[in-house]
């Protein structure tokens, strides 16, 4: 079996001409965590394996609140943060060495290993979960911890409870709070350090060269898993862990759906093709959405709506920076999109009462922004005291606005099944915002430019 050190040299190193995060940053996130925290135990499960077929898993994805405090991808672990312990602080439970296991499923840490490359104040096996993890809770009131994210951990810990509810009877103490740590950890992760956004830059660079190796190859006749194919194959060759969501490749009518992802169909001469596909960087993501023509012209009723979606989207694009509401952005890009289609006959009446009624919905039903980072539609409040967030430098979020027309019968049909969405990546900054997918065109002349510019 190999040794601890030769596990880490072997399994752990990285590519250093590629962004990562130093095991130092974890340690910053852990401190600035238990400040927060005071007192209790935090108590953070990794994600459960999920099987595919019969005996086949998914390829694994870490929790994503376990891997932002310890940078830990293995699963059956366990995180525990205990700020008033007066030695173990950091605690790691995970996967014993196991030879047999590990020539089947790959090398682990194991307990050793772990606390080495982690620096831990303790390690165990997971085997020792339910031996050891009382001797943590024994003490204290609270326990922190997302109930409802994996069942089978969530009755571990009321199973803990339910035992220190008969000891508190007799001896006064041990936990009877459960709060979800969810609300500390969403204020710590929605702001992103320097060094997270060198990784989110990283991410987007990768799906941009995605998007624009698919733009170069695509023509009528492919299929939209080719599309699919060409990108991910990007993603993958620059270092991408897997897509960041499953892509959406759709073309003609399934353009107009918003999560379509089946990518089967063939695409037509005459038809829009709509990407939406983002890369997975050491758990960063990035999201990016570009629609045009698969022959590389815009037909006139295609010219008409994405210009209005263009001009919504760069509209909405100026308001990001410090101090501007959330909410302001899609504001921005719901009236110019409004407009647009009135101005197009395909809605009609006054704009506000559009809105109010919401009749615009039937054209453009999603908000046009979310938070973007270790999670696609990341975790970070939208709005404070029921007021919409203020932007501040550090938060990422994405500016999408979209039309879609199916074969609406109150529709001219020579607008049906055109289906428009635009979609950058932005970071909020001192002076305003960086856009971190603008190596990605998206005006009409630079798009009939480049598709097709490989074939």
């Amino acid at each position: 079996m190999l040794s601890t050190e030769s596990l880490v040299a072997q399994s752990f190193l990285k590519n250093q001409n590629r962004p990562i995060l130093p095991q130092s940053i974890y340690a910053k996130r852990r401190q600035e965590f238990l400040a927060r925290l005071g007192k209790g135990v935090a108590i953070f499960a990794s994600a459960p394996s999920l099987i595919r077929s019969n005996d086949t898993e998914y390829r694994y994805r870490q929790n994503s609140d376990l891997y932002y405090l310890t940078g830990l991808t293995e699963p059956e672990s366990v995180c525990l943060l205990a700020p008033e312990h007066p030695e173990h602080k950091f605690v790691l439970f995970v996967r014993p060495r196991n030879q047999e296991k590990e020539t089947w499923e790959g090398r682990r840490f194991g307990p050793e290993g772990a606390q080495a490359y982690f620096n831990a104040d303790a390690t165990y096996s997971i085997e020792k979960l339910d031996e050891e993890l009382p001797k943590y809770l024994e003490k204290i009131d609270l326990i922190y911890y997302s109930l409802g994210q994996d069942s089978r951990f969530d009755q571990r810990i009321i199973n803990q409870i339910k035992y220190f509810r008969s000891m508190r009877r007799r001896n006064g103490i041990g936990p009877y709070v459960v709060i979800d740590p969810i609300e500390i950890l969403q204020e710590m992760r929605l702001i992103k350090s320097p060094e997270e956004q060198e990784l989110m830059r990283y991410s987007a660079n990768i799906a941009a060269k995605g998007h624009i190796a698919a733009m170069e190859q695509v023509k009528p006749g492919m299929y939209e898993f080719e599309i699919e194919a060409i990108i991910e194959n990007e993603f993958r060759r620059s270092g991408a862990l897997a897509p960041a969501y499953n892509s959406i490749i759709g073309s003609g009518a399934n353009a107009t759906i918003l999560h379509y992802v089946e990518n089967n169909k063939q695409l037509q001469d005459n038809e829009l093709l709509l990407v939406d596909a983002g890369a997975e960087y050491e758990y960063y993501c990035s999201d990016i959405t570009r629609t045009y023509p698969v022959n590389g012209r815009f037909t006139k009723e295609q010219r008409e709506i994405y210009e209005i979606v263009l001009s919504a989207q760069l509209l909405a694009i100026e308001q990001v920076k410090p101090g501007v509401a959330f909410d302001d952005v899609h504001k921005v890009a719901l009236n110019t999109i409004v407009d647009g289609l009135l101005d197009l006959g395909l809605l009609e009446g006054d704009r506000e009462e559009i809105i109010k009624e919401k009749k615009h919905e039937k054209f453009f039903m999603h908000r046009t922004s979310h938070w973007l980072g270790t999670d696609t539609h990341d975790v970070g409040k939208y709005k404070i005291q029921e007021e919409s967030r203020k932007l501040e430098p550090g938060m990422v979020l994405t500016v999408e606005p979209g039309i879609y027309i199916g074969e609406n019968p109150d529709v001219p049909i020579k607008y049906h099944n055109i289906g428009v969405r635009i979609e950058d990546d932005l970071l909020i900054t001192n002076q305003g915002a960086e856009i971190l997918t603008s190596a990605v065109p998206k005006q009409i002349k630079d798009l009939e430019n480049i598709i097709g510019r490989r074939i």
